[in-house]
């Protein structure tokens, strides 16, 4: 049998600590770790129906499909990150996405800078697996905004009491309850998610972790046409006389009013009903008592990880052939991202070079922070430009807008 430290790869040694990747041998320390810095316990596990054997197993396919990288001291892990490979939609055009969680670290371990170099060495793994830009849930978003991330997702909460759930409007179609691994509601979100900016194209790892924290009593209900085809679903939990919506989506206007009276239907069941729109816009306007509660928080974080590739790749809405822009980017995580990029048009494809020493027109100067937000659609380039955090002449605020197209994020995912 191989010595232990032959066995493993070391990237990293600084005093006691080495840094390499995990294995299915550190499964045990992995959970450990998980469950002590994300304060879950085994009451938890019991009340969302999971048993200590059965989360063990279910996190070991992490060791296997995801980048997860550690540092130890001594034999025993200290802070580790985790990296999905995923991919999400960037306005209809699919990018490679690497998807960070499990960022965690020991106290005793803390103010050592392992984070830091741990995230270093993640952000040059998605660099070089060109991953063009990566997301993740923030615990802190201080934190993770030192390091290049920045909002650009939603979560608004809802609100809605019984009697202010909408009138049944009539329909062709039916919804009916099916199970979580049905193939028409896989397919609807699929559908969705190709349509959807800022959606994840979810694979067999990214729905695992979509159920993970869910209670037993989740469902899943599908709204089908009059030819029985699959337009909308709404997953959720009825508990103490309460409508709780996970997530609901639909592809046309009759599956969403198909869906609504779905949930009216349950009105002596319940007294209210509360959930999650990830649209990025109010749902208010909507009712014919608007008098609902919304409250709203953001949700997602994300970084450009690649800025040429992404730029190059980045679908403009319009593409003046007779025009130069130019992003001067600050990356100070990524050293290879800082610079200007010269952005043309040419018969229908964009090309952006890196350019030195430029003293060109066009320029907008920006962290790579705000070009994410910008670029994503969360911020438009006049509100940027408004609170200073765009350096640019007045005028090229009317060529980003209309460069940039108009749509807000949307995730419902977690990882």
């Amino acid at each position: 049998m191989k010595d232990q430290n032959e066995r493993h790869k070391y990237l990293e040694v600084k005093d006691k600590f080495k840094m390499r990747e995990l294995d299915e041998q550190d499964l045990e320390q992995f959970n450990a770790l998980l469950q002590y810095a994300f304060q879950v316990t085994s009451y938890d596990l019991f009340q969302t129906g999971w048993r200590q054997d059965e989360i063990k197993s279910a996190k070991s396919p992490i060791l296997k499909e995801a980048y997860v990288l550690g540092w130890f001291y001594q034999d025993k892990l200290a802070s580790m990150i985790v990296v999905y490979s995923m991919k999400v939609n960037i306005h209809d055009n699919i990018m490679n996405m690497g998807g960070i969680t499990g960022v965690a670290t020991y106290p005793e371990y803390t103010g050592r800078g392992l984070i830091h170099s741990l995230m270093k060495r993640a952000l040059n793994y998605m660099r070089k697996n060109e991953m063009l830009i990566s997301f993740l849930c923030p615990y802190s978003i201080p934190f993770y905004r030192k390091m290049g991330w920045e909002i650009v997702s939603d979560k608004l909460t809802f609100t809605v009491k019984d009697t202010q759930l909408p009138k049944t409007v009539p329909v062709d179609g039916m919804v009916e309850r099916v199970s979580l691994d049905s193939e028409d509601y896989h397919n609807v979100h699929s559908y969705f998610t190709l349509q959807r900016h800022g959606a994840l194209i979810r694979d067999d790892l990214s729905w695992e972790e979509y159920w993970r924290w869910d209670n037993e009593d989740i469902i899943a209900a599908v709204y089908y046409n009059k030819e029985h085809k699959p337009l909308g679903y709404v997953v959720y939990y009825v508990a103490n006389e309460i409508f709780h919506i996970k997530e609901m989506v639909y592809l046309n206007i009759e599956a969403n009013y198909g869906l609504w009276n779905y949930i009216s239907a349950h009105f002596s069941m319940i007294t209210q009903v509360r959930g999650n729109n990830f649209s990025g816009e109010p749902m208010a306007y909507l009712f014919e008592d608007s008098e609902i509660t919304e409250t709203i928080s953001p949700y997602i974080m994300a970084r450009i990880v690649d800025v040429k590739k992404f730029l190059s790749e980045y679908p403009f809405q319009v593409q003046p052939e007779d025009f130069k822009l130019h992003f001067l980017v600050h990356d100070a995580m990524i050293p290879e991202n800082e610079g200007d990029y010269m952005i043309s048009w040419h018969k229908g494809k964009t090309v952006c070079e890196k350019v030195e020493d430029n003293q060109s027109i066009n320029v907008v100067e920006l962290t790579v922070n705000t070009l994410t937000a910008m670029m994503m659609g969360y911020k438009r380039p006049s509100y940027l430009y408004e609170h200073e955090k765009i350096l640019t002449e007045y005028y090229m605020l009317t060529w980003l807008e209309r460069l940039i197209p108009v749509e807000k994020p949307y995730f419902s995912d977690y990882f």
